[in-house]
Formats: structure tokens, C-alpha cells, sequence
């Protein structure tokens, strides 16, 4: 099992940066695909982003796509989530996600067995 820690969420004007972080308990870090889903007041929770075990394979959806980066670094046990050019609609609560398949980059919300708490973004226009 992994347990999963969010941080770096916050309030910032539209145009700006972030970087989230999610801290992953275990010692088989390696051996799990990494995603990022957001959820905003009254909608789904909805994917964001993907990334294979070493980081070679990753997944973005459009809305994000050229804006946000995902990174991972398998010695520190965490997954980022670099976000550029933010807009109003980014406002969310993002969450770190994980499955135990190293090659999984996958959107699918039910894909991924383990969730953290989630970090709230506020983008103000």
C-alpha cells in the first residue's frame, strides 16, 4: 500500500504559478504509475495528469496541456505538478493519485486505488 501527502496548493492571481507536490510513503515508490485529478465545487473529479514509473511516459488533459507538467523523482518518493499560466477555471481541490501498474497512464478515475486528501487552488481573476 502507499499513502499519499499533498502540499503547494494556495491562492494566486490568474497568470501565475504553482507547483504541487505529493509525498508517497513506501519503499516500492517506483513501481507505481502517478496521476493528478482535480475537483471543482459541484463537478466531477476529472483528470489532469499521468506519469509512468521512470517518467517517460505521461498523459495531460487538454485544458492543461502547454500549461502544467508533471515530474516525479523516484528517491524522494514524490510526484509534482508544475502549473503555468493558471486561470480562474484551474480553482480546484487537485489530488495526488497512485496505482500499482509502473506503466499505467491511463485518465480513468477508477484506475487508480489509492488517493490522498487533496490541496486546494484558487485562481482569482
Amino acid at each position: 500500500q502507499v499513502q499519499l501527502v499533498e502540499s503547494g496548493g494556495g491562492l494566486v492571481q490568474a497568470g501565475g504559478s504553482l507547483r504541487l507536490s505529493c509525498a508517497a510513503s513506501g519503499r516500492t515508490f517506483s513501481a507505481y504509475a502517478m496521476a493528478w485529478f482535480r475537483q471543482a465545487p459541484g463537478k466531477e473529479r476529472e483528470f489532469v495528469a499521468s506519469i509512468s514509473w521512470s517518467g517517460g511516459s505521461t498523459g495531460y488533459t487538454d485544458s492543461v496541456k502547454g500549461r502544467f507538467t508533471i515530474s516525479r523523482d523516484n528517491a524522494k518518493n514524490a510526484v509534482y505538478l508544475q502549473m503555468n499560466s493558471l486561470k480562474p477555471e484551474d480553482t480546484a481541490i487537485y489530488y495526488c493519485a497512485a496505482r500499482p501498474d509502473p506503466f499505467y497512464i491511463a485518465s480513468t478515475r477508477a484506475g487508480y486505488n489509492y488517493w490522498g486528501q487533496g490541496t486546494q487552488v484558487t485562481v482569482s481573476s
